[in-house]
């Protein structure tokens, strides 16, 4: 029986034509709407070029990304209805995604997000440095006028076929492009290093934000 499933299932595929199914290697990140004052740290506490600064290199280092996903937070109500219970949505919750970045070999990409948490968490405005002891932190604000704060103006990742911007007919090779509203690093997970065959050096990051829109 399950063989007959399996036989039905490709030989739909093969109508619909399986060569126009998605895959997963085509995308571009995009980073950029740093604040000039997150910028101006980076450059002057971990001297970072401009270009990372601004985010702009840092989005071509991404080697692996989530497509960002939702859902909703409900309520049950009981007894409208004789033993029937309705949930119904109040609050729509998105969920964290997660980008990895290859490191350069200056570790320009591991000081961008290191100098962007430092920066989120108000290394720069305490005074006696961070290893007095009476050290304190005093976060920064998110966002104020879009010059200062540590969200940025955007984020964002456009998955797209390799027949895009090929195709005879523009319209036919299609994109998909979310758009991350004040997103910010929320976490970075731990990088190993050992001796043996060497591999590349990857930071993965999970990334926060307000919501994302679809275009």
């Amino acid at each position: 029986m399950a063989g007959l499933i399996q036989n039905f299932k490709m030989s739909t595929l093969t109508k619909m034509d399986i060569s126009k199914l998605s895959l997963n290697n085509q995308y571009q990140v995009n980073i950029s709407g740093i604040t000039g004052d997150l910028a101006g740290y980076l450059g002057r506490a971990y001297n970072i070029p401009n270009n990372y600064a601004s985010g702009r290199d840092v989005g071509i280092m991404c080697s692996e990304a989530t497509l960002p996903t939702s859902s909703f937070a409900t309520s049950e109500v009981k007894d409208n209805f004789h033993g029937i219970n309705q949930q119904f949505a109040h609050t729509r919750i998105y969920i964290d995604s997660d980008f990895t970045f290859y490191v350069d070999q200056n570790y320009n990409t591991l000081k961008f997000f290191e100098g962007w948490m430092d920066y989120i968490s108000g290394v720069d405005n305490s005074t006696g440095g961070i290893k007095n002891q009476n050290y304190y932190r005093r976060f920064n604000y998110p966002m104020n006028g879009g010059k200062v704060g540590y969200k940025c103006g955007v984020l964002q990742i456009s998955k797209f076929e390799k027949s895009y911007g090929h195709a005879p007919n523009a319209s036919a090779a299609t994109s998909l492009t979310y758009e991350f509203i004040n997103a910010f690093p929320k976490g970075m997970t731990s990088i190993p290093v050992q001796y043996g065959s060497a591999d590349l050096t990857k930071v993965t990051v999970q990334f926060a934000y307000d919501r994302y829109i679809v275009k």
